[in-house]
């Protein structure tokens, strides 16, 4: 094959590559490159001063710590049940599959607000799960740990859509080869099946994370909004502009996006190795 019908093939690929293309790039700035940029536009009136003072104010500080761990909390538990729900939806049949499955997208339809108000009926100190609970001493709403259960809902769905098709498409003869030879069902999984869940397992972790550090909705009424204690930057935010204190809303805003950016981008090169390394 010459050169030329190298090239025609390669064009044959993607047809239309300039049209789809254009509009490829058209749609990431008006969603995303736009708002980013106006966001930075903001923040020309900022010092680098005022911006360290903000930036480094004890109360912006414990928000950020609140966030981003309750949300690496969130993320790690629906990594692994979200990797037990994939595979008994996959490994298993049973009565009520589907609908089982369904419920599984409820957290992308019902809307934030809901599923905060929801939690907080049944965990707050009056609520069914939270009365129960708080004869035992444990307290979930108000606290971190409603914090995190609520971005463990939110997440789910990330993860288990994420594993779902890769399992589905494992090829199960390795895994009955390795039974044949004599290892067991822990060192199977962990030798043929492990390795290839891992890439799409760390990407569910990703974008549980993500969709967690900048929650609001459903965070919003179980966390009790106690500065220093259960306040989340994104409430913080919130709370800066209702005070029309918009340089301070920016540099929370900016940090918080400067922070989001450095750990997805820690999280891409660790897939990148995680998929080289499974070949």
């Amino acid at each position: 094959m010459n050169v030329t019908t190298t090239a025609a093939v390669r064009r044959k690929v993607l047809p239309g590559f300039g049209l789809t293309m254009g509009y490829s790039v058209l749609y990431l700035s008006l969603v995303v490159l736009l708002p980013l940029s106006a966001l930075l536009f903001n923040s020309t009136g900022l010092s680098w001063a005022k911006f360290w003072d903000i930036a480094t104010d004890p109360r912006v500080l414990a928000s950020y710590r609140v966030s981003l761990s309750t949300a690496a909390a969130a993320a790690l538990a629906d990594a692994f049940l979200g990797l037990l729900l994939a595979w008994v939806l996959v490994r298993y049949e049973f009565p009520g599959k589907r609908i089982f499955d369904a419920l599984i997208d409820l957290p992308f339809a019902l809307p934030t607000a809901v599923a905060g108000v929801s939690l907080t009926a049944l965990y707050s100190q009056n609520g069914w799960i939270g009365s129960l609970l708080e004869p035992l001493g444990l307290r979930i709403a108000f606290t971190p740990l409603g914090i995190t259960l609520a971005l463990m809902f939110i997440g789910i769905p990330f993860v288990v859509r994420t594993v779902q098709p890769v399992l589905e498409d494992l090829d199960r003869d390795m895994e009955e080869a390795s039974a044949t030879l004599g290892a067991g069902r822990w060192r199977t999984f962990r030798s043929i099946v492990l390795p290839e869940l891992f890439p799409p397992l760390l990407t569910g972790f990703a974008l549980a994370f993500a969709r967690g550090i900048g929650e609001y909705g459903s965070v919003v009424f179980i966390s009790g909004n106690m500065p220093m204690r259960t306040e989340i930057a994104p409430l913080l935010i919130m709370s800066k502009l209702e005070q029309f204190d918009y340089a301070g809303a920016t540099a929370v805003a900016l940090l918080l996006l400067l922070i989001s950016f450095l750990m997805l981008l820690v999280i891409n090169t660790l897939q990148r190795w995680a998929r080289k390394t499974s070949r």
